[in-house]
């Protein structure tokens, strides 16, 4: 009889150390009386329409109506050198280029293009990309500044 209550009581000394904290462990578990976190908006997502990035291209003036002739030319270099990557409607390796526009400069988007190494190195939105797709950073794929300019054209067709 002494030995069953010498383990009974063991058990309940464990057990009281067990769940040590008592309230205070429930409010860390529930929250209570806790600001929710803070969900961080998805670099993909986040619009940035004043950083032109870095790189080559200062300044890009675009017509009203899409250069239809452009954006085929561009619909040919983005199948042929980015769609490993690349969805155009989903995120993929790297982000969907439908609606880039809404969220990006086309200097940043051509920039982009042109120069991903320095883009990914000094520029807070290429860096948060590049954490945001698992550290797959962006090859340069060395077009020129008129296949970089005939993607971006094809880019305002996607929606």
């Amino acid at each position: 009889m002494k030995k069953s209550l010498k383990i009974l009581t063991m058990i309940a000394i464990a057990t009281l150390f067990s769940c040590g904290g008592g309230d205070r462990k429930k409010e860390a578990e529930t929250g209570y009386g806790k600001k929710a976190p803070v969900k961080k908006e998805a670099a993909s997502e986040r619009i940035e329409l004043s950083n032109k990035g870095v790189g080559p291209i200062k300044s890009v003036t675009l017509e009203t109506e899409v250069n239809q002739d452009m954006a085929a030319h561009g619909k040919e270099v983005y199948a042929k050198m980015c769609t490993a990557c690349h969805k155009a409607d989903k995120k993929f390796i790297g982000p969907a280029p439908t609606g880039i526009l809404k969220r990006r400069t086309p200097e940043w988007v051509m920039n982009m293009i042109l120069n991903p190494e320095q883009m990914v190195k000094e520029d807070p939105l290429a860096k948060d990309l590049l954490l945001e797709f698992n550290g797959a950073p962006m090859a340069n794929q060395h077009l020129t500044e008129e296949e970089a300019r005939a993607v971006l054209e094809y880019f305002r067709t996607l929606k």
